[in-house]
């Protein structure tokens, strides 16, 4: 019995560590007020060749899935004070 619960423990550490691994960036400090307008961010994000299949607020960045200018699928994150790209990651 204490070797399953000690499993078990071990076994919930290790996700909550996964789980802090996958969640969002820091992208800003600032106040939503001080973001650009979604339409302003999905033209900037286009111009960089992305095509949005979602695009959603993360925490403090925007977020959006879909496919880069290569055609590979896309998790993005960006600032959305500046619009620069925080984390990027693309798969084939």
């Amino acid at each position: 019995m204490r070797k399953l619960t000690i499993s078990a423990l071990l076994a919930m550490g290790l996700l909550a560590v996964a789980g802090q691994a996958a969640a969002s960036p820091t992208c800003t400090k600032e106040p939503q007020s001080k973001w650009l307008p979604e339409a302003q961010m999905r033209a900037k994000i286009a111009k960089m060749g992305y095509t949005v299949k979602v695009f959603q607020i993360s925490g403090s960045c925007y977020e959006i899935y879909g496919r880069a200018k290569d055609g590979k699928k896309a998790e993005v994150y960006f600032n959305p004070v500046t619009g620069e790209i925080v984390r990027n990651n693309e798969d084939d």
